[in-house]
């Protein structure tokens, strides 16, 4: 099994007004400089709902990098003890991704999160919010925005226009493919923008978001589809 280790420990099933207070508190942790180590294995993170939203699954998967080649994977299923708020996500979805990340036989050097980072209204998404729990490298990888606002991206791969909330750059609105829309990428923890923009795009291939997304989204909501290795 993995190395995990909790190093920020909290009750998850909170009242709202208490997870907003203590997110003011945990967003004093994040670090938004470089401390990673050589990057081997790029690790990916989705979670996905059944049983009507009562039960959260997540998947964690594990790529060589650069190559992107599998390595592993790993799911968990755990009951929900936390209501849907916007802005309070990580407290629905990190505990059923802690169990994920345990069950790895070897923790990714770099983890990119399928939702926000520092580019998040109190600076705390999920991937800040991971990443200081596990004291882990982390990137906040989203579809859509949530805060912000950013210049017009320009058409081409690789481009990307500063997202600013407040007269603060929080992230970065990113060109992954021409002719699709930007994804958000902010640093989660332990690594900073220009270098989460940098790694996003070197795994990203043919399409619009980085394979670790691509592998985790298939494994959370069609893990016998993705095992088997099938869309």
């Amino acid at each position: 099994m993995s190395t995990l280790q909790v190093h920020v420990r909290h009750r998850w099933d909170l009242d709202p007004r208490d997870a907003v207070r203590l997110q003011a508190h945990l967003r004093q942790r994040v670090e938004t400089r470089d401390r990673l180590p050589e990057v081997t294995a790029v690790g990916g993170v989705d979670v996905g709902f059944e049983d009507e939203g009562r039960t959260a699954r997540a998947a964690v998967v594990v790529l060589s990098f650069p190559s992107l080649t599998l390595m592993e994977y790993a799911i968990a299923r755990a009951p929900v003890t936390f209501p849907y708020v916007p802005g309070l996500l990580s407290f629905r979805e990190i505990p059923v991704v802690l169990e994920a990340l345990q069950k790895l036989r070897a923790l990714p050097s770099l983890l990119l999160c399928d939702g926000q980072g520092y580019a998040h209204p109190r600076r705390l998404g999920i991937a800040s919010h991971l990443g200081i729990v596990c004291d882990l490298p982390t990137v906040g990888v989203a579809k859509t925005l949530l805060v912000g606002r950013h210049e017009p991206v320009p058409d081409i791969r690789g481009t990307w226009r500063p997202l600013v909330d407040g007269g603060e750059t929080v992230g970065a609105a990113l060109r992954t493919r021409a002719g699709v829309k930007p994804v958000y990428v902010s640093a989660g923890h332990r690594i900073s923008l220009e270098t989460a923009l940098r790694y996003v795009m070197a795994c990203v291939t043919r399409y619009r978001l980085p394979e670790t997304t691509r592998w985790a989204h298939r494994l959370a909501s069609h893990p016998e589809k993705a095992a088997a290795g099938t869309e």
